[in-house]
């Protein structure tokens, strides 16, 4: 018997973090099983909590130095079944052996956010995709590891939904990322346009020239998130709708985007209210659709978290699928044990 390190209490605490720091997660989590739900939120409240560390401290980089050594410290012992006394980081302890989480993900997480502290430069598309592995394809790969969608074209395609989101969120910040001396539109395609991007950093402005290259953006990121549909409509069922909400609404923050001609340096790209609840109906009508063939590889650049989710999970054993069988059986009653306790509290 696994020791438990984490309260039904934990979790609540976890709930109650999102609930106040990270709202749209909060209220897509109810779209998911209850079963799922609270595992998926201590996965998300350790990331909210990494990344607030990184922003409380500002632009100063001895003390970025000391969060993510921090942050690093705190992974290392939920990994070691010795979590800090904190309710995020006992409820993750559990989690992680309950589900198989690969160490890797986490890890690439917190590279990502280091990445940010050393301001690191990306030249062309194939940087800014390894940097939106770590930052989002992670959270991808640890959602669809969290579902039991662990094969490698299904961990394939929730990394490429993650790589998209970030790149719609790039495009959507370009003008509030540059007032803080940060750009993440690759160099190369800016060259191409006619633009020097450290001299456009000194006074970002909006032009067709950057318009051409948010807009060349924004079709990578469909690209991705119709390679991503796949791998949606390969979840198991009760999953599809809170996945296929998030990328429906997420790809519309695009559509906003070129409604208002492209411009994400003067304004930012919101999506209302009333154009969500337009959205909803045919979104998670589309939820139910059958699987279709999945034939794209990785991207090279999430390929090694999707390595990871593969080597995490536990094998057949040899001539059946008696082991993998049990291995699910085992992990529904653990995500039950946990829902039988969240009624009772």
């Amino acid at each position: 018997m696994k020791k438990k390190h984490a309260s039904a209490a934990d979790f609540v605490a976890c709930r109650d973090l999102l609930r106040c720091g990270s709202r749209s997660f909060y209220a897509a989590s109810f779209l998911l099983p209850q079963r799922f739900r609270d595992p998926a939120m201590a996965l998300y409240a350790f990331c909210r909590i990494a990344d607030d560390a990184i922003d409380c401290v500002g632009d100063d980089p001895v003390l970025q130095a000391d969060a993510l050594e921090m942050l690093y410290d705190r992974l290392e012992r939920i990994y070691a079944g010795r979590p800090v006394d904190d309710p995020a980081d006992r409820a993750l302890a559990d989690v992680v052996v309950e589900l198989a989480m690969p160490k890797r993900l986490l890890e690439a997480l917190l590279e990502g956010f280091e990445w940010d502290a050393q301001g690191r430069r990306y030249e062309d598309i194939s940087g800014v995709y390894a940097y939106s592995a770590r930052v989002a394809g992670t959270v991808g790969a640890m959602m669809a590891a969290l579902m039991g969608a662990r094969t490698e074209a299904l961990t394939a395609r929730a990394c490429d939904l993650g790589v998209a989101m970030q790149i719609t969120n790039i495009c959507r910040d370009v003008g509030e990322d540059a007032r803080n001396g940060r750009l993440y539109l690759p160099r190369d395609w800016m060259r191409e346009a006619g633009i020097d991007p450290d001299v456009w950093l000194e006074n970002p402005v909006f032009n067709d020239a950057l318009a051409s290259v948010i807009q060349r953006m924004l079709e990578t990121a469909d690209m991705l998130y119709q390679r991503a549909d796949a791998g949606i409509a390969g979840l198991p069922m009760g999953c599809r709708a809170g996945i296929n909400a998030a990328r429906y609404l997420y790809a519309e923050i695009g559509r906003q985007l070129q409604r208002q001609g492209l411009d994400s340096i003067s304004r930012r790209a919101v999506v209302s209210p009333q154009r969500k609840i337009q959205l909803l109906a045919p979104i998670l009508g589309k939820a139910v659709l059958t699987s279709r063939a999945i034939t794209a590889p990785p991207l090279e650049e999430t390929r090694f978290l999707v390595d990871a989710v593969v080597a995490a999970t536990p094998k057949p054993a040899v001539g059946g699928v008696g082991g993998r069988v049990m291995w699910v059986l085992e992990l529904f009653e653990s995500l039950e044990e946990r829902e039988r306790a969240l009624e009772v509290r």
